[in-house]
C-alpha cells in the first residue's frame, strides 16, 4: 500500500513558477514509476509527466513539455513537479499517481495508476 500526498500549489501569476510535491509512504516506492495528472473544472484528468522508477527516465505531455520538469529523490521518498512559465490554462487540482507495475514501461494513461493523492490546486491569474 502506498499513500501519496500533495503539497505545493497555490495562486502564481502567468509567467510564474511553482513546484509541486508528492511525498510518498511505503517501502516500495523507489520501484514505482510516478505519474502527474491534472484535472481542470469540467474537464477530464489529463497526464503531465511520469518518471521512471530510479529517474533516469521522463516523459511529458506536450502541452507541457520545455516547462515542467519531473524529478524525484527516493531517499525522501518524494517527487516533485517544477512548473515554470505557468499561463491561466495549467489552472487545475494536480495530482500525483504511482504505478506499481515493475515493466519499466512509462505509461500515460491514468487508468494503469494504482495510487493516487488528493490533489492540489494550482490557480494562474492572468
Amino acid at each position: 500500500q502506498v499513500q501519496l500526498v500533495e503539497s505545493g500549489g497555490g495562486l502564481v501569476q502567468a509567467g510564474g513558477s511553482l513546484r509541486l510535491s508528492c511525498a510518498a509512504s511505503g517501502r516500495t516506492f523507489s520501484n514505482y514509476a510516478m505519474g502527474w495528472f491534472r484535472q481542470a473544472p469540467g474537464k477530464e484528468r489529463e497526464f503531465v509527466g511520469v518518471i521512471s522508477w530510479n529517474g533516469a527516465n521522463t516523459y511529458y505531455a506536450d502541452s507541457v513539455k520545455g516547462r515542467f520538469t519531473i524529478s524525484r529523490d527516493n531517499a525522501k521518498n518524494t517527487v516533485y513537479l517544477e512548473m515554470n512559465s505557468l499561463t491561466p490554462e495549467d489552472t487545475a487540482v494536480y495530482y500525483c499517481a504511482a504505478d506499481r507495475r515493475t515493466d519499466r514501461v512509462l505509461r500515460t494513461s491514468r487508468y494503469y495508476y494504482e495510487y493516487w493523492g488528493q490533489g492540489t490546486q494550482v490557480t494562474v491569474s492572468s
